[in-house]
């Protein structure tokens, strides 16, 4: 994925859960839209999350521009 932190045997960016989860998605709600991810796999989403914000937020700023390239 380019580099970006992804969850264990997926190609699933952590940015992705930690965007669905500011738009009010609840971890029972990410659990049920990615049945093949586990209640361990948020907790280390969110734990990198907390570790490394700057990665995150400059993810986040990365993917909120190449969507308006898109528009």
């Amino acid at each position: 994925m380019g580099g970006e932190a992804c969850i264990a045997k997926t190609r699933l960016p952590v940015w992705l859960f930690v965007s669905l989860h500011r738009q009010g998605a609840s971890d029972a709600e990410l659990l049920q839209f990615y049945p093949h991810i586990s209640a361990a796999d948020l907790v280390n989403i969110w734990a990198y999350a907390d570790a490394h914000p700057e990665e995150i937020e400059q993810a986040l700023r990365d993917q909120d521009e190449a969507m308006e390239d898109e528009v």
